[in-house]
């Protein structure tokens, strides 16, 4: 399968030590199955940073291995209390799991101020599923230890432009 990260920078090598360990899925290298995502990720990040840089890299990765008795893989299906409690826990640090890798829904930047009201204790856990459910929640592929990361292929970097008038540009290799 394609995997796709999106960045300010191109990722060949990916390195948990950079990756920052209060996020949904814990430390971890961030992936997603659809470009889209990886693109406007690339957008919340460049952003973020102050910066016109926005980068998609490519991967490969063999689906089976999250089937393997090999590697330890959570998986959350859809947005359910299991994995509103997940994404909370890994945002204040706690550490959750060890396992290799974590499949599931993403709590993208629209669906955090739902999250914060859940662990402000403003809505209950109901009230914010519900509400995430309405949302259109795209999926994530987190690799969590460096024995998951070697099962990843890189392919290449695409180097996402910005015009005028917002709209991107992708500037194939």
């Amino acid at each position: 399968m394609k995997l796709y990260h999106g960045s300010t920078v191109g990722v060949e090598t990916p390195d948990l030590q950079k990756c920052h360990p209060t996020t949904d899925f814990g430390q971890a290298f961030y992936t997603t199955t659809n470009f889209e995502q990886a693109e406007k990720w690339a957008k919340i990040k460049q952003k973020r940073a102050d910066t016109d840089k926005m980068f998609v890299s490519v991967f490969e990765f063999n689906e089976n291995i999250l089937q393997s008795n090999d590697y330890t893989v959570i998986r959350f299906e859809n947005a359910t209390h299991e994995w509103l409690n997940f994404v909370v826990a890994n945002r204040r640090g706690i550490t959750q799991a060890n396992c290799d890798f974590v499949n599931g829904p993403v709590a993208n930047d629209s669906l955090y101020a739902t999250i914060l009201l859940y662990e402000q204790n403003i809505i209950s856990a109901d009230a914010a599923i519900e509400r995430l459910k309405v949302q259109k929640l795209y999926n994530q592929l987190s690799f969590n230890t460096e024995r998951a990361l070697k099962n990843l292929i890189f392919k290449t970097i695409i180097e996402i432009k910005a015009n005028i008038n917002g709209m991107t540009t992708k500037m194939l290799p």
